[in-house]
C-alpha cells in the first residue's frame, strides 16, 4: 500500500458508519490493496462506483464478495442489524441503478431496507396503492429523474423524513439530472432533504444518520 492510502478505520466509532471505498478513479491494484487492509483489520467493507470492466476481476480476486453489477457495488461482510425501516421509492426502471446503490449501502449497514419500484407520478395510482405499505417506514428515499416530482408527492402524503435523489434520467432539458435536482430543491413540500445527482449512496448515509437516533 502506498503512503497515500490513509485509511480511516475509526470512522465507525465516530460516525456510526465506516469508511467506504469509492472505486471509480482507482486502479485495480489500488482497490485490492485497500480491501486487503480492511480484511486484515477484520472490518466489513463496501466498494461503490466500480468500473464495470473491473467487476469480474474483483469478484475473482475476492470470491466471498457480494457483487451487484447494476449498482456497481461490492461488499465484503456486513454490519449487525440496526433498528429502523427504510423504503426506497423509485420512479422508474431507469432509476434502478441509483436505487440499488442506496439499497446495498443500507443492507450492508444492517438496516431493514426495500425498494418500491416503478411508482412514478406518471402513473400515480401505483404510488397511491402502496400508501399503507409505505406508511410503516421510518425514512423514505425518493429516487427520480425527468422532472423530479416524486419527492414532492411523498412529502405531501407522509410525515416521515423524505430524502430526495435526482437521477440523470430524462430527455433534452432534463440536462443530466439538473432539472430534477432544481425541482427537488424548490419543492413545495416542506422539509425534504436533497442529495446530489445519482447519489444513492449519499441518500443511504443520510438515512442511516436519521436511523441512528432510534438507537439512543
Amino acid at each position: 500500500m502506498t503512503p497515500s492510502h490513509q485509511l480511516d478505520f475509526e470512522r465507525q466509532e465516530r460516525c456510526n458508519f465506516p469508511e467506504f471505498v469509492y472505486a471509480e478513479f482507482k486502479t485495480f491494484p489500488q482497490i485490492c490493496a485497500i480491501l486487503d487492509a480492511f480484511i486484515a483489520q477484520k472490518i466489513p467493507v463496501m466498494t461503490t462506483r466500480i468500473v464495470r470492466e473491473m467487476l469480474d476481476p474483483l469478484k475473482a480476486r475476492f470470491p466471498d464478495a457480494v457483487v451487484d453489477v447494476e449498482a456497481r457495488t461490492m461488499t465484503l461482510g456486513a454490519y449487525p442489524k440496526r433498528p429502523g425501516v427504510v423504503k426506497i421509492v423509485s420512479a422508474g426502471t431507469s432509476d434502478m441503478p441509483v436505487a440499488r446503490e442506496a439499497l446495498n449501502t443500507l443492507i450492508f449497514m444492517g438496516a431493514d431496507a426495500e425498494i418500491v419500484a416503478d411508482v412514478g407520478v406518471a402513473g400515480i395510482h401505483r404510488l397511491l396503492a402502496k400508501r399503507d405499505y409505505l406508511s410503516c417506514a421510518d425514512v423514505l428515499i425518493a429516487v427520480a429523474g425527468m422532472e423530479g416530482a416524486l419527492p414532492s408527492v411523498l412529502g405531501g402524503l407522509f410525515p416521515q423524513p423524505v430524502i430526495a435523489v435526482p437521477t440523470s434520467v430524462g430527455y433534452g432539458v432534463a440536462a443530466g439530472g439538473h432539472t430534477a435536482l432544481m425541482a427537488m430543491l424548490t419543492s413545495c413540500a416542506s422539509g425534504i432533504t436533497v442529495v446530489n445527482i445519482d447519489n444513492g449512496f449519499g441518500a443511504a448515509l443520510a438515512a442511516l444518520r436519521i436511523l441512528s437516533c432510534l438507537q439512543k
